[in-house]
């Protein structure tokens, strides 16, 4: 299965996207991006990207040959608007990462309706547009989560197509099934006709490989898959990292067991969240220690894009790849993969279970739950918080060594990475978040607790 131009005008694109303020996120942490000297935190910067080397996978359905690296673009660098309202994407950024992941090898790029506030298709389509299309691979989805009837399904089946500039979809998706079990499954794709009509699409050509992806109840997963023989599905996403294959958490199953079903019936796999949001990355101390001591030439990440990649029916993994620095490290890290030997997954299975022990919120910074009605930035509070957990910042009480530190490194961090009016002090727990979730993540109860911690550090009441 595995072997070894034109450009858009700023100016023209500052007219057609634009995102609101609500969507801006202070923490742009998958890798602690800051770099030093041409060094990232974790592993080196500095050494050769390959051009020519790229691992690609053959799926066992079309016969694409895949890269290995997919770029997922869910996460679209952003500039300031020019007129001072939010921020917008930056299109120049976009094209640049873009041309440089085709440049070195990768030819998957995985996109929604919904993803960026609803403007990633379009920055997507103006991008690839600029490459022969009969080399690329585009995947989207269909994220009808709250208004799924027939009619607005297919409007948004067929606004993709305009965005995205394409008269075909490699890979198409039913987006995120498993959140509202199965009754909710069917309800946006079988009692609307939905799969009936998708089917047809797919027969048609419109569309050349139909899958899903899946967060949530495995009842649904189960279910999906029950209806293989029926609908063949071409391929499935699923969450798959170092920690998931045995300690998922909240609602999510183990990846080992989503895998094995897969396995059982030859559906390529395509991987998300291989750094868990980027936890994997932004490790303790510790960890990042550990890893570095077994192979001190390799960035943290490597590890989980290599426990990725390694499974025989993966046909790409996903990473939503904000800066050039992230995208340089996974293209060495797959130019080609180094497969795992099962003595480096018993030293996986072994650093998560530490990874464990330190309480972070499984948050993955989808932005799923914004924009946020109050203006809350969400996934930056939570991300804040977690970082703090990871560097030891989160003091337990004033009894504590290095509580002083902890204590101003929290608040500090907290004030420059979230700006005041959009901190967690101002939910109301209206919870018109926590059903957008795909982790099962309870916004509100975390945003107080997290509130609840800022105040008693301000106060030195811990």
């Amino acid at each position: 299965m595995e072997e070894h131009n034109k450009n858009i005008n700023r100016r023209d694109f500052l007219k057609i996207v634009g995102i609101s303020a609500a969507t801006t996120t202070a923490a742009a942490t998958l890798y602690s991006c800051k770099q030093k000297d041409g060094v990232l935190p974790g592993g080196s910067a500095t050494t050769p990207v390959p051009t020519d080397k790229m691992t690609y996978r053959t799926s066992t359905t079309q016969q694409d040959r895949v890269s290995l690296l997919g770029y997922g673009c869910m996460r679209w660098p952003t500039i300031p608007s020019p007129d001072g309202k939010g921020d917008i994407i930056d299109q120049d950024a976009v094209n640049e990462l873009v041309d440089y992941a085709i440049a070195h090898g990768v030819n998957y790029f995985d996109t929604s309706p919904v993803y960026v506030q609803g403007w990633s298709e379009k920055s997507t389509g103006i991008a690839l547009k600029r490459h022969p299309r009969e080399k690329l691979f585009i995947a989207t989805k269909l994220s009808n989560f709250s208004n799924y009837s027939r009619e607005n399904s297919i409007a948004m089946y067929r606004k993709s197509f305009e965005d995205l500039q394409t008269d075909y979809i490699d890979y198409y998706l039913l987006h995120s099934i498993g959140g509202g079990g199965t009754e909710a499954f069917k309800a946006r794709y079988i009692d609307n006709g939905m799969m009936e009509f998708l089917l047809k699409e797919r027969e048609a050509g419109r569309i050349r490989n139909l899958g899903f992806s899946f967060h949530g109840s495995v009842d649904t997963y189960d279910y999906a898959l029950s209806l293989h023989d029926e609908v063949k599905w071409d391929f499935v996403q699923i969450q798959l990292n170092y920690v998931d294959w045995k300690h998922a958490s909240g609602r999510n199953v183990n990846a080992d067991y989503l895998y094995d079903e897969l396995v059982k019936r030859n559906i390529p796999a395509v991987i998300m969240e291989p750094l868990l949001g980027g936890r994997l990355s932004n490790v303790p101390t510790h960890i990042m220690t550990r890893l570095k001591q077994r192979r001190p030439e390799d960035s943290v990440a490597s590890w989980a894009f290599r426990f990725a990649g390694s499974p025989e029916l993966v046909l790409t993994v996903l990473s939503g790849m904000t800066y050039m620095e992230h995208l340089q490290d996974n293209i060495r890290t797959y130019s080609p993969l180094i497969p795992l030997t099962e003595d480096d997954k018993e030293f996986l299975e072994e650093t998560a279970q530490l990874m464990l022990k330190y309480p972070t919120v499984p948050c993955n910074d989808c932005k799923y739950c914004m924009p946020c009605p109050y203006g809350i930035d969400i996934p930056a509070v939570l991300i804040h918080y977690n970082k703090c957990v990871n560097e030891g910042n989160v003091p337990k009480s004033q009894q504590d060594e290095n509580y002083r530190q902890a204590r101003r490194a929290f608040l500090v961090g907290y004030d420059r990475s979230v700006p005041r009016l959009r901190q967690a002090s101002h939910c109301i727990g209206c919870d018109q978040c926590s059903p957008h979730c795909p982790q099962s993540i309870n916004i509100p109860k975390e945003l107080r607790r997290i509130d609840a911690f800022v105040e008693q550090l301000k106060q030195e009441t811990l």
